[in-house]
């Protein structure tokens, strides 16, 4: 069965620190049959200081992705975070400046990961096993923003061997939130290890997500409390894992 080639979009937390998160997602996607591309031309979502409130700066970065990922086809993102800011608000801050209908259309073509193999049927494609305790943290922008929840957790179904633990209630911020934790960092690290507990608290030996900024805050949290929790990214999880 032939599969859309698909382009990655691989955000700039998981370019300059993480870059393992993206190797993994394109060995993931190539497994199961997708024909990968990569710009290295792309930059930013813009995302950062669209946040910030400066929005002739963001605008700018924008249009770069816009150019770079005019006519890419699917576009695939290892952070709920990006897709989320090119999904929801490039109509937003093209609104008024021209080129509104090219980022209404980049905004229908980008899909974080999980999503991205939701919609392509590929549950049934992914087998694999891992050991232990697992836990799933969904980020705040992937579960309020793009709206997903099953997704992710239908992949690490489809996984044998070990323990998937879920926590009661909605997912629970870990006080990344990006300029948030700079701005506010002491409430930021007591959410992150606030969260961090409640996976503890449950024998939860790796920590899994689908966003970069929340690992990356989350892991320091985990240092800083010395709690023995490894923390790892979806595609990351499911590569080693199949």
């Amino acid at each position: 069965m032939s599969r859309p080639a698909v382009s990655l979009f691989i955000p700039c937390l998981v370019d300059q620190v993480c870059p393992e998160m993206g190797l993994a997602m394109a060995r993931v996607l190539r497994r199961l049959g997708f024909e990968v591309a990569y710009d290295p031309e792309q930059t930013c979502c813009g995302q950062p200081a669209f946040n910030a409130g400066h929005r002739r700066e963001a605008r700018q970065v924008a249009e770069h992705f816009l150019d770079v990922f005019a006519g890419a086809g699917p576009i695939v993102c290892p952070s709920g975070s990006c897709a989320a800011m090119v999904r929801n608000y490039y109509p937003l801050l093209f609104k008024g400046a021209g080129r509104e209908a090219e980022a209404a259309a980049a905004g229908s073509e980008v899909f974080e990961f999980s999503e991205f193999l939701a919609r392509q049927g590929m549950a049934p494609a992914i087998s694999g096993s891992f050991s232990g305790k697992v836990g799933f943290h969904n980020s705040c922008h992937s579960f309020r923003e793009l709206r997903l929840s099953e997704e992710p957790l239908a992949i690490l179904r489809r996984l044998s061997g070990g323990e998937l633990i879920q926590l009661d209630g909605e997912p629970v911020c870990c006080g990344f939130g990006g300029l948030f934790s700079f701005k506010f960092a002491p409430i930021a690290a007591t959410m992150a290890r606030t969260r961090l507990e409640m996976f503890v608290e449950k024998g939860v030996e790796t920590l899994v997500s689908n966003d970069p900024g929340c690992i990356l805050h989350l892991r320091q949290e985990a240092v800083e409390k010395n709690f023995k929790i490894r923390i790892c990214h979806l595609a990351e999880f499911l590569d080693e894992s199949m």
